[in-house]
């Protein structure tokens, strides 16, 4: 352990974070961190620590840990842009000398990989990725499971008969969401001989909708009004903080609803809690305190996988929270009991992006 550099290193590292995103690494406010004889950092994707999503759910899981273990000092550095990612990831390591440098999203992998070499006998851990390394800990989540219900939720719920969907970006994390939820929706149209139409994302193709932004809410909102245009009700976005953009026009205008994803949209963005039907969860703070409970125990480096399912937990459908009566409990019924085939494999949900 490091403990008695690591205040004068976090003093250090947050000069360079300053120099490379304009802003420091945050603290927690557990304790001094010049007496914590583990620290876990964490280094945030562009989105942010508060992008109601990935990024504010890995760092309540560091948080978690923190709380489960005294011993266990946490930071963040957000980064700004991904040119940050290498000198944030490479300042953790060598400025703050922290323990566990986790990065945030599969935008970070390479940079993580490339880091991860230099520094082969550091723990490191990944959200939504897995380099192959032995010192980075992957944390991944098969997300198209909890997207095929929200998907078969959203045709059942429609009036209009038109429901959608649309990513940040064009990366494995999202479009295995958008694979999901097509198919739940082409379940429910199977089961009920339905046609319910999904704009936004052709699995096959593997092409639809994108912001090509995690952040800028006015794309997000503006890919709403397209879609609302067009019919639809129920939309899902898949892009972080963007998404707030389709929340706050659905609630302005009352047109439709909304699916939100990673962590209930009902706890992390509750102002919106009256147009989210549901959350289709990844339970990253889950995946995280684990890891990091595990590397704060252990004498070496940390050894297996976490991935995330409907059967541990990993993945879910959130409470539907203020849609509870709205929610026909046929519909209900018939999600949870396709939850259970799933689990049962009785139903097998495929995505070319699922982990593993």
């Amino acid at each position: 352990m490091r403990a008695h550099h690591r205040l004068l290193a976090l003093l250090a590292v947050g000069g360079l974070a300053l120099a490379a995103c304009g802003e420091a690494p945050e603290e927690d406010g557990n304790g001094d961190t010049g007496e914590a004889s583990y620290l876990a950092c964490m280094v945030t994707d562009i989105g942010g620590i508060d992008d109601r999503s990935f990024n504010a759910s890995a760092w309540e899981g560091l948080q978690q840990a923190a709380a489960e273990n005294p011993n266990i000092e946490v930071s963040n550095t957000p980064s700004s842009a991904e040119a940050d990612y290498v000198p944030n990831l490479t300042g953790s390591v060598e400025d703050a000398q922290c323990d566990f440098v986790l990065a945030v999203g599969g935008l970070m992998a390479d940079a993580t990989t490339n880091v991860a070499d230099q520094y082969p006998e550091q723990q490191f851990g990944i959200v939504d990725s897995d380099t192959g390394q032995d010192n980075v800990y992957p944390m991944q989540f098969d997300t198209a499971q909890a997207a095929f219900l929200a998907g078969y939720l959203a045709a059942g719920y429609t009036e209009t008969g038109v429901v959608a969907t649309y990513g940040g970006l064009p990366i494995g994390p999202v479009t295995i969401f958008m694979d999901g939820f097509v198919d739940g929706v082409a379940h429910y149209n199977e089961v009920k001989d339905a046609d319910v139409e999904v704009l936004g994302w052709d699995k096959e193709a593997q092409e639809g909708a994108f912001t090509e932004s995690f952040t800028d809410q006015a794309l997000g909102a503006a890919q709403s009004d397209a879609f609302v245009a067009q019919g639809a009700d129920v939309i899902m976005p898949v892009a972080g903080g963007a998404g707030l953009g389709t929340a706050s026009a659905a609630q302005a205008s009352g047109d439709y609803v909304v699916i939100w994803v990673d962590v209930d949209g009902c706890v992390s963005a509750e102002q919106y809690c009256d147009v989210f039907l549901t959350t289709v969860v990844k339970n990253i703070p889950l995946a995280v305190k684990e890891a990091v409970l595990a590397a704060a125990g252990s004498d070496g480096l940390v050894e297996g996988e976490f991935l995330g399912t409907l059967e541990n937990d990993g993945v879910s459908l959130a409470p539907y929270h203020e849609f509870e009566d709205a929610i026909d409990d046929e519909l209900k019924a018939e999600v949870e009991q396709l939850r259970q085939d799933i689990i049962d494999g009785t139903i097998q949900v495929e995505s070319p992006s699922q982990p593993g």
